[in-house]
């Protein structure tokens, strides 16, 4: 497989039965050979995209003193601003050329019992940064939702298997920014080789051209001509609670050739997680004689906490 595959959600949500099953067998076989798709008619609206973009443009060119008093560094990096070069890769001593920003859970107005989530921060200098953070973070999730959905479906589950386990759950919204490169990076790049922590992975589209996938050949793949689709990937979670029969495939963000080193680059993926309290215990249908279980029983919080000591965001 030399590209992503391209699917239209449309078909899944809107289209004939023959349509949806035609869309769920698609993403599962996509899921389980690459771990990566690309989505049109995803239902995010373009104008709260675009207000996005220049939002996070205006927070990433404010003074670094500014920025740097919505710092969450005693919080982990929960809510709010990571400085540049903070976070690395699992099993990578360099940092990644990046800084970004994180809009979590909104429990306003909930109905129910929610987890005891940090609060997001407000950046006052920006009043429109949070609103259109707020409009995109719900618009993803939505979204996020109904993927979860289909894979339910590949995986012989209720359709609606996973609705109340990421209702009001510990989904991120980050916004990074990659600063133009103004010396040699040495071995540094601007995300190194990693896989996701969480279930899904929703990425509204990129300023530029990095991002890759290593397929099962072990060749680096790189996602182009993607304009109009969110590209969606399989998280570690996900692949944990399938016992490895959907890939949370290894990614990457490289540099750009040096004569576009003084290009920046923003990008906003949306990590959709499951409440805390959430069993990634393998799914009993997943495990076989020739696919034996892989992993220990845990909770999503207890596997989020070991990976974000991994990558340097807690001790």
């Amino acid at each position: 497989m030399q590209s992503i595959p391209k699917l239209d959600l449309s078909h899944f949500t809107q289209g004939s039965l023959e349509q949806k099953k035609s869309f769920v067998a698609e993403l599962g076989q996509a899921y389980e050979q690459i771990g990566f798709v690309a989505i049109r008619n995803h239902g995010i609206p373009q104008q709260v995209l675009t207000d996005l973009y220049r939002e996070v443009k205006n927070f990433f060119e404010l003074p670094e003193s500014v920025k740097m008093l919505y710092d969450d560094s005693a919080g982990g990096g929960q809510r709010g601003y990571t400085g540049f070069g903070r976070e690395h890769a699992k099993n990578r001593n360099a940092g990644d050329l990046k800084e970004f920003w994180h809009f979590g859970q909104y429990t306003e107005g909930a109905d129910e019992d929610v987890p005891n989530y940090p609060a997001n921060k407000q950046v006052s200098e920006l009043p429109d940064f949070n609103r259109a953070g707020e409009a995109i973070y719900k618009a993803l999730e939505g979204t996020g939702i109904q993927m979860l959905r289909a894979i339910a479906l590949h995986l012989g589950l209720d359709e609606f298997y996973f609705d109340n386990k990421v209702k009001y759950g510990n989904s991120i919204l980050r916004a990074i920014h990659y600063p133009p490169i103004l010396e040699d990076p040495k071995d540094a790049i601007r995300a190194g080789e990693h896989e996701d922590i969480n279930l899904i992975t929703l990425l509204v589209g990129a300023s530029a051209d990095g991002l890759e996938v290593l397929n099962k050949n072990g060749d680096w793949i790189g996602v182009t001509e993607v304009e109009d689709h969110i590209v969606v990937n399989v998280g570690d979670m996900l692949q944990r609670l399938t016992n490895d029969q959907l890939k949370s495939t290894t990614h990457r963000v490289v540099n750009p050739p040096r004569e576009q080193w003084g290009t920046p680059r923003y990008s906003i993926p949306f990590f959709l997680h499951p409440r805390p309290e959430v069993r990634l215990d393998c799914l009993p249908q997943c495990i076989t004689e020739n696919n034996p279980k892989k992993y220990e029983d845990c909770s999503a919080m207890e596997f989020l906490i070991e990976r974000l000591r991994e990558i340097g965001l807690i001790k």
